[in-house]
């Protein structure tokens, strides 16, 4: 099966072409195309992303990114077709949101064939609500061409298969053991999921204010530091690790760590390392200090969370997923400290390069969702003239 899986939920677009053989989960992919665009220059001027803006930069470069991904896959062909009024009357339809689409994706479709492709898999949610809709729109549009169903996927459910999708070996999905369970991490989510299998989630615990990468990217701006906040505030902790830093502020806030639930807060967090620095204009010592303390303490709450829902559902896995678990020192304190308190648990980060958003995770949650219900007889596909079932 080949799927065209399309990426649009915050400041990446994102276009793969991915082989699948077999049936899930055994399948094998392999991934011929993939091309991302990321607008994370364009937003550092704005703190974080600007929804009408990141709207704008996914019209324009939604067609360049296809036309990307199609050319390293070696399926970029000229076209001997020429564009129908049909067709092209949908394609304004369809597209009538996006500015200028419609005319420049009948303009390509004047120049190119696209390829046969089984399946079109797009991001419905969650995310920015003006990016998604570029990406939904488009799909429909290339289902208008293709003739081919599309899948909705969702966003979070993408990281959750980024993390076990091992492409430097075999191109496969670990074979995991069930009960697991996933923590997501992210610049827009906080949150555990419990899985009975692929097939059933059950979302168990969330943040009730900032997501933790939300908090990051806060708590960089209040020390003047760039935009994206979570590797600086990274780089700058390992520095005064390494030189055995004295705090900056003696006993940041864990807020949440001793609830009985399994909820995350990181607001207070967030508001006490802005009291800590008050008016002061901070050293470069004094950054890196605070920035180690502030993720200890994000570190600790993760991990004491995570460890009582291991226990609580009596996981066999754990799987961490999202922008934020390529943060080093989380990533080696769930690895070391997790793993005794827990040693009979399997435990998957994502590779670095899937760990952001990326449309290779949608494309394997779409051919899971899609063979999944296939067999159950109840998936709703989106389609250029409405929604079906299939």
């Amino acid at each position: 099966m080949r799927i065209l899986s399309i990426e649009t939920s915050c400041d990446e677009t994102a276009i793969s072409i991915v082989e699948a053989t077999g049936m899930f989960p055994e399948a094998t992919y392999e991934i011929v195309g993939n091309a991302l665009f990321s607008q994370i220059e364009i937003h550092k001027e704005y703190g974080g992303v600007f929804p009408a803006l990141a709207k704008r930069e996914h019209i324009k470069t939604i067609l360049p990114m296809l036309k990307e991904a199609l050319t390293e896959a070696d399926l970029l062909e000229e076209n001997v077709n020429t564009v129908t009024a049909e067709l092209a009357e949908k394609l304004h339809l369809l597209l009538s949101r996006e500015e200028g689409l419609a005319s420049e994706l009948i303009s390509f479709l004047e120049q190119y064939q696209l390829p046969e492709i089984d399946l079109i898999a797009v991001t419905q949610g969650p995310g920015l609500e003006p990016a998604l809709w570029v990406g939904i729109n488009f799909a429909k549009a290339l289902s208008a061409i293709t003739k081919v169903p599309v899948v909705p996927v969702n966003h979070m459910e993408g990281h959750i298969f980024a993390s076990v999708f091992d492409v430097v070996e075999d191109d496969k999905l670990a074979q995991i053991s069930f009960p697991a369970l996933a923590l997501l991490i992210s610049g827009g989510h906080t949150e555990l999921i419990a899985m009975d299998s692929w097939a059933k989630f059950e979302k168990v615990g969330q943040t009730k204010d900032d997501a933790v990468g939300e908090a990051f990217d806060k708590v960089a701006r209040m020390m003047g530091l760039p935009y994206p906040g979570g590797p600086e505030i990274g780089t700058r902790a390992k520095r005064a690790r390494a030189e055995k830093l004295p705090p900056f502020k003696e006993n940041l806030p864990r807020p949440m760590l001793h609830s009985k639930d399994l909820d995350f807060s990181f607001s207070g967090l967030k508001t006490a390392v802005r009291t800590a620095i008050g008016e002061k204009k901070l050293s470069e010592t004094e950054i890196d200090a605070l920035s180690r303390d502030f993720e200890d303490a994000v570190a600790e709450v993760l991990l004491k969370k995570t460890a009582d829902a291991l226990t609580q559902y009596s996981a066999q896995t754990l799987i961490v997923g999202g922008g934020v678990s390529a943060n080093t020192y989380i990533k080696d304190t769930f690895t070391t400290q997790l793993l005794s308190s827990h040693p009979d648990v399997e435990v998957y980060f994502p590779q670095p390069k899937l760990s952001t958003d990326n449309s290779i995770m949608i494309a394997l949650a779409g051919h899971a969702r899609y063979e999944e219900a296939r067999t159950a007889g109840a998936i709703t596909l989106i389609v250029a003239d409405g929604n079906r079932s299939l």
